[in-house]
């Protein structure tokens, strides 16, 4: 009940905080710049919706193949259509509850293919540890072929930290910063060290024991070459979704397709930081725009049209899938059933 709590008080948290900067955001469209931003939302073009329907659909459809693979070392192969329609319910129920869907899919699966939902956690953290790492390597291409735009605003970013006014201030900040991160460090491995057998001190160790043995598992998939075509498969499709969606509005069709890895680098960290990405996603597509000579309130009419087209994309595709689990199941234990029986 408690651990309940806790994760409704912690989505609350961060749904406020998503619903602050679709505020602030709209605070940020100077009175002037309504009609503009007005605009680009009834002008733009809503055909482009459906191959980045298409497109994003795909890239859900390649993250079911790719969980298969992590499945194959533990003797499991289940039909590709129940990996699928799994991974669907479980971005839906990240709408209602972040990471639920997470716990959901393996349910599904262990349901219906009879694959032990406690293996499959683990595959779990296989496959966000290496989306931590292509994100890290989005960043380095959005880096390379963007450097000004990006190095621009990440320094933008952590401008809090630093103070143009006096250097010697600027290295006070940056001393004190380092040194409560050396106590949190410090003090994490004395705790580790005093109380190993604490309840909490034994799940951090568990997770932190799971992520690497995660990592050190792919070494022992049979398909390495096809796990790594796969997770590049799927990122680059995001790339290219977000380079269609720029292309809806009439101020941002003409942006290239660096422009659109430096959006979807940034508005990766807005999906993580707030519920389903909620107003921290378009801002931060905003602000990228904005470092590419592109109006505040354009960046953000497209950045809340690429959110919307996600978020209709997974309730979609998310509710059909939910339906269709059951009959596929049913449809296929009809076929074993008369397979089975003697002609």
């Amino acid at each position: 009940m408690r651990k309940k709590g806790i994760a409704i008080i912690q989505y609350a948290i961060f749904l406020g905080i998503g619903l602050f900067l679709v505020w602030w955001s709209m605070q940020q469209i100077p009175p002037e710049k309504w009609e503009d931003f007005k605009k680009s939302l009834q002008n733009a073009n809503y055909w482009l919706f459906i191959p980045v329907f298409l497109i994003l659909t795909a890239s859900h459809f390649i993250r079911a193949l790719r969980w298969k693979i992590l499945m194959k070392p533990m003797g499991y192969a289940p039909r590709s259509g129940n990996v699928f329609f799994a991974v669907m319910v479980g971005y839906l129920a990240n709408l209602a509850v972040p990471r639920l869907g997470e716990v959901l899919k393996c349910t599904l699966l262990a349901k219906y293919e009879k694959v032990p939902a406690d293996k499959l956690i683990g595959t779990i953290l296989v496959e966000r540890a290496f989306d931590v790492i292509a994100l890290g390597l989005v960043f380095v291409i959005a880096l390379i072929s963007q450097f000004e735009v990006v190095g621009d605003y990440t320094a933008q970013l952590i401008a809090p930290l630093m103070s143009k006014s006096a250097d010697n201030q600027s290295i006070f900040k940056w001393a004190i910063v380092l040194a409560i991160i050396g106590i949190i460090l410090w003090g994490f491995w004395f705790i580790l060290k005093k109380i190993p057998h604490h309840p909490i001190i034994q799940v951090i160790q568990k997770i932190l024991s799971g992520i690497w043995e995660g990592l050190s598992s792919i070494r022992q998939l049979e398909q390495k070459g096809r796990f790594i075509i796969y997770s590049a498969m799927i990122w680059f499709l995001y790339i290219a979704g977000t380079w269609i969606g720029l292309m809806a509005t009439e101020g941002t069709s003409h942006l290239s397709f660096a422009v659109a890895i430096s959006a979807l680098a940034f508005g990766s960290i807005g999906m993580i930081i707030t519920p389903g990405g909620i107003g921290a996603y378009a801002y931060f597509i905003a602000k990228v725009l904005e470092k590419n000579q592109i109006g505040f309130e354009i960046g953000f009419a497209n950045g809340t049209l690429q959110w919307f087209a996600q978020f209709i994309i997974v309730l979609i595709v998310g509710f059909i899938s939910l339906g269709l689990l059951p009959l596929y199941n049913k449809k296929n234990q009809h076929h074993e059933s008369n397979t089975g029986n003697p002609a």
